[in-house]
């Protein structure tokens, strides 16, 4: 979901399209139930003389496990009776056309982005979800999902920031006054065998680490991992279909890049899944060209190793982030 925001709010910045947010009162006691609920009658409401009676749900309320589909459902129903079209890869997202006016509307939960070029379209949108929905008018968006949005539309930059949160969370932890930290990983830092749990004591302790923590970094995308690999060669070679589009992928690793282009097979990468020989097959097509990329220039690094703070600033640089009092 935050991908997509993402995206749209790229596709505002970069159009100059208006941004606004609204906010849907008891979004949940929108929606309507499909089976047969019945409760307790509400304390304080007790009917006198019939006290003995339960209540028979109509609607959603706040506490039933399907309170958020149901209201998701009825959303879904109201919005397309306006002529918004849902998007196919996510179902958040709709789109409306006419014209040359084009709107965005991004639903998370009760939080309603409204986004396009029109701002007579925006309005009536936004007049007739009030005839529908109890709602709040939050005017320019500011914050969504917790995330701090500072636009500058003159240079038609936006920019995004989680700042409140972090915050939140230094606070909550009584770490607000902890000293600042300029890498996600110390550098430097050296990890051994010796650093296995040497008692039964220590050994329970690490049952608590979570799981997918450690196996992540193999395949992202694996439900269950079914092997290990063993060499670099063999998980560079692994990471690379979930990136695979028709573009230059760039590697540093020369075992995977002669994995990917030749079209061979040896012992020793048999234990590797078909699936992922994928990039092997776009290659050979000419649908994806693999570049080797030296180390020292891998962009990609700062995600999946610890690296100096100049390497990281570097790296960032020419990922095109940037310090956000470079630019407002």
């Amino acid at each position: 979901m935050t991908k997509f925001i993402q995206i749209i709010l790229a596709i505002a910045a970069w159009c100059d399209y208006e941004i606004w947010q609204m906010d849907v009162k008891m979004a949940f006691l929108n929606g309507f139930v499909e089976e047969e609920i019945y409760m307790d009658q509400p304390e304080g409401f007790t009917s006198v003389g019939e006290e003995q009676k339960v209540c028979h749900l109509q609607r959603s309320i706040y506490g039933l496990k399907q309170a958020s589909r149901s209201w998701n459902i009825h959303f879904d129903e109201v919005i397309r009776s306006y002529d918004f079209i849902k998007n196919d890869f996510d179902p958040c997202v709709y789109e409306k056309v006419s014209g040359s006016s084009v709107a965005f509307l991004v639903l998370y939960v009760d939080d309603i982005l409204l986004i396009g070029n029109d701002v007579k379209m925006l309005g009536d949108t936004k007049a007739w979800l009030s005839t529908q929905f109890s709602m709040k008018d939050l005017g320019e968006a500011s914050y969504i999902l917790g995330i701090k949005i500072i636009r500058d539309r003159s240079k038609r930059i936006l920019g995004m920031t989680q700042t409140s949160y972090v915050e939140k969370v230094l606070k909550r932890f009584k770490m607000k006054n902890s000293k600042r930290g300029f890498l996600p990983v110390r550098h430097g830092v050296k990890l051994s065998k010796k650093q296995s749990p040497k008692t039964d004591e220590e050994l329970r302790k690490i049952f608590d680490i979570p799981y997918a923590s450690a196996w992540a970094a193999y395949s992202m995308l694996c439900s269950a991992q079914g092997q290990m690999s063993l060499r670099f060669e063999r998980n560079e070679h692994i990471s690379v279909p979930s990136i695979v589009e028709p573009v230059v992928i760039f590697c540093d690793n020369n075992g995977a890049i002669a994995q990917a282009k030749e079209p061979r097979s040896h012992h020793r990468s048999k234990h590797i899944l078909r699936r992922y020989h994928l990039v092997k097959e776009m290659v050979g097509r000419g649908d994806v060209r693999m570049d080797q990329v030296t180390s020292a220039e891998n962009m990609a690094d700062p995600l999946t190793k610890p690296v100096s703070q100049i390497a990281h600033a570097q790296h960032l640089g020419k990922m095109g982030f940037m310090n956000m009092s470079d630019w407002l």
